[in-house]
Formats: C-alpha cells, sequence, structure tokens
C-alpha cells in the first residue's frame, strides 16, 4: 500500500514539474557598438591638410563629441614612390598632422592614438615606385576597444616584437642601452628590458606593437 502511494506520489509531482513553464530565453547580448570611420587624403610627399580635409576631421570630432569615451585612432599611410623608410616617416607626419586638427576642433589628445603603417597597406594595390592618390591617406576612427590589447598577455612576446622593430629600424646600429635590454628581455627580465625599448621606439617615432598603450598596458599618447 505505502508503495503504492509513493508511486502515485512521485508520478503526481513528475506531471506537477512538466506543467510548470519554462523559464524565459535569455535576451540576446545588446550590438557591438560600430566604430565610425573618415578617411583624409594628401597630395604627394606632403603632409599638410586641404581645406576639405579639414572638413572630414571636423566631421570626425563631432562623431567624437557623440560616442562619450571613445577613442580615436589616425593611422597614417602613403603610397608606394620613395624608399620605404621615408615613407613610414611620412606616414607618421600625416598622422600627427590630423591629431593636431583633431585637437583643435575639442579632441582630447590623450584619447588619440597614432600608428604609421607606411606604403605597407594600399588601398589601391600598385607596384613599386608608382604614385597613387587614394593611398595617400590617414583613417580616422572613432570607437574600438578601451582595454589593454591582449598583445602583454605575454611579456616575451612583447619584448621580443619590441627588438624586432628596434632592429628592422636601426639595422647594424643597436647601441649599448637597447642591446643591454634586449638581453634583459632574453633573460626574463621583462620589467627591467621592455620601458627601455619601448622608449628608444618613441624617441625615433616607431609606433608600438600596441599603438596606444605601454605594457602592461597604461594609455600611451605619442607626443
Amino acid at each position: 500500500m505505502i508503495k503504492k502511494l509513493f508511486i502515485a506520489f512521485a508520478t503526481a509531482s513528475l506531471l506537477a514539474a512538466c506543467s510548470e513553464p519554462a523559464p524565459p530565453p535569455a535576451p540576446p547580448p545588446p550590438p557591438a557598438a560600430q566604430a565610425a570611420s573618415f578617411m583624409v587624403f594628401f597630395d604627394w610627399d606632403r603632409s599638410n591638410l586641404s581645406s576639405q580635409a579639414e572638413n572630414t576631421i571636423s566631421q570626425a570630432a563631432n562623431s567624437f563629441k557623440t560616442t562619450g569615451a571613445a577613442r580615436v585612432t589616425a593611422t597614417g599611410h602613403t603610397d608606394k614612390s620613395g624608399p620605404e623608410n621615408y615613407n613610414m616617416a611620412l606616414s607618421l607626419r600625416r598622422a600627427n598632422t590630423v591629431k593636431d586638427s583633431l585637437v583643435r576642433n575639442g579632441v582630447p589628445a590623450a584619447a588619440i592614438s597614432v600608428v604609421g603603417k607606411g606604403e605597407s597597406q594600399p588601398l589601391v594595390p600598385t607596384a613599386d615606385g608608382v604614385r597613387e592618390p587614394q593611398n595617400r591617406r590617414v583613417e580616422i576612427v572613432i570607437g574600438g576597444q578601451t582595454a589593454a590589447p591582449a598583445v602583454f598577455s605575454d611579456p616575451k612576446s612583447y619584448c621580443k616584437a619590441l627588438s624586432d622593430k628596434w632592429r628592422e629600424y636601426r639595422t647594424g646600429q643597436v647601441d649599448t642601452v637597447t642591446a643591454a635590454a634586449m638581453a634583459k628581455c632574453e633573460a626574463g627580465d621583462y620589467a627591467a628590458g621592455i620601458p627601455v625599448l619601448e622608449d628608444a621606439l618613441i624617441g625615433v617615432k616607431i609606433p608600438l606593437p600596441a599603438p596606444g598603450y605601454r605594457w602592461p598596458g597604461r594609455p600611451y599618447t605619442p607626443a
């Protein structure tokens, strides 16, 4: 008798559980904010701004002001005419010119990251030595991540990236200070080696592996 009552109770409990409505599904995550982008073009071998460029930068500044705490990245590019090292420096001059104009338009300097890509990322693929107006540009991106990039999760790899950048742009001219910093990194003393290499790259206007940030993820804005 007790066994029959137990079975009946269990069956009733099971039916009651099945009749309960399922919990509502979790709401979908909000869509990621889309970064706004603008493009400014330059005359051949020039980093000064045209009136049209100034107008585009004003629009970019207004976009920044509507996003609150967004960051701004100004990435400079060149065409493939001229030496590669010269083009790298020219792309940085263009990006810094755009940054200065953004600041005049009310964007805080600390919110702007400057990057130079030289001739490495043409908008229009061309042969070496070709003058292409669309490749002489600065791309302005409003928004994007504000947290430290993932590159800092592995200081050994980050230190190697710093060393490789220094060797690439200073071939055969590794001075005593940077050589000692590279040795520190190879020995695992990243806290001693990384800041020295970062300062060396910053001093010659070479973009860091994570533009806008120093190790271990502290915000940095080039002067």
